[in-house]
């Protein structure tokens, strides 16, 4: 009988123990959920403006954010193939507008900035105009891939400008997104590249070698679109929540501070 009740009791205690191990595995997961982070998909030159725009917005709301860069191109390739990403910061209209015809944002993208093209050199050789881009000590020129990267797509607009783009064709150089472009730049593994502004602008980069604006004449303007993707019930209102803050005052200052146009 004795054994017969400790027998008993230790299934209790065993039942008892998966229960509160059941109980604090749904409170995690529930908190867990409530505290997974809004995924921002963010073309790559806005790298160093996004993480104070994000540091900013985390600090009013009290949501997380959690950045994923790369070209507009292949971000939006991602996001078709189904990526969870909740919003898409694009380098230009394109590519935002293709999936809010495709029914994957909550609305139509809009304009929140304007970039600016920049052709920049990591060497303590000083650039002083375009003119550089003929010399015969340049052997590398370094752009974002055209093909998904609306600023590499600007610095061909801008070689094709100048009539150039067929004789430095052989010396050009291309990155992935902008961020591989930067980085061929900044090893001089490429003399000069074209880059964004907001990255010479960069707390981290200002004091590296020298830069020049690019007319922003000489090519196609960079208009910078925002969607919300379409998502679950929470992942839509915090990403509205950040578009919303995108277009405000504090947001603006920080992008103006980054070298952005405002719409």
């Amino acid at each position: 009988m004795s054994d017969t009740l400790t027998s008993l009791r230790f299934q209790a205690l065993r039942i008892k123990g998966l229960l509160v191990t059941i109980a604090l595995f749904t409170l995690v997961a529930c908190q867990q959920k409530k505290t997974s982070p809004l995924i921002i998909a963010t073309a790559a030159n806005m790298q160093f403006a996004m993480a104070e725009l994000t540091e900013s917005f985390s600090k009013k709301t009290g949501i997380d954010c959690e950045t994923v860069l790369g070209s507009s191109g292949k971000l939006t390739a991602q996001i078709t193939a189904g990526a969870p990403y909740h919003v898409f910061v694009s380098a230009d209209m394109k590519y935002p507008r293709q999936l809010y015809e495709g029914e994957l944002t909550e609305a139509p993208p809009e304009v929140f900035a304007s970039g600016q093209l920049v052709l920049w050199s990591a060497s303590d050789t000083g650039i002083n105009s375009l003119e550089v881009i003929k010399d015969d000590t340049v052997t590398h020129i370094a752009l974002a891939n055209p093909k998904t990267a609306p600023y590499g797509m600007a610095a061909v607009e801008t070689l094709q400008h100048l009539g150039l783009y067929t004789t430095l064709e052989a010396k050009l150089v291309y990155g992935e997104s902008i961020s591989q472009t930067n980085q061929f730049i900044t090893s001089q593994a490429a003399q000069i590249g074209f880059t964004a502004k907001s990255v010479v602008l960069a707390a981290s980069q200002k004091d590296r070698g020298s830069w020049i604006d690019i007319p922003t004449g000489y090519h196609s303007p960079l208009a910078h679109g925002v969607v919300v993707l379409k998502s679950d019930k929470r992942g839509t209102e915090a990403a509205a929540a950040f578009y919303e803050f995108l277009f405000s005052t504090e947001a603006k200052e920080i992008l103006n501070k980054f070298g952005y146009g405002l719409p």
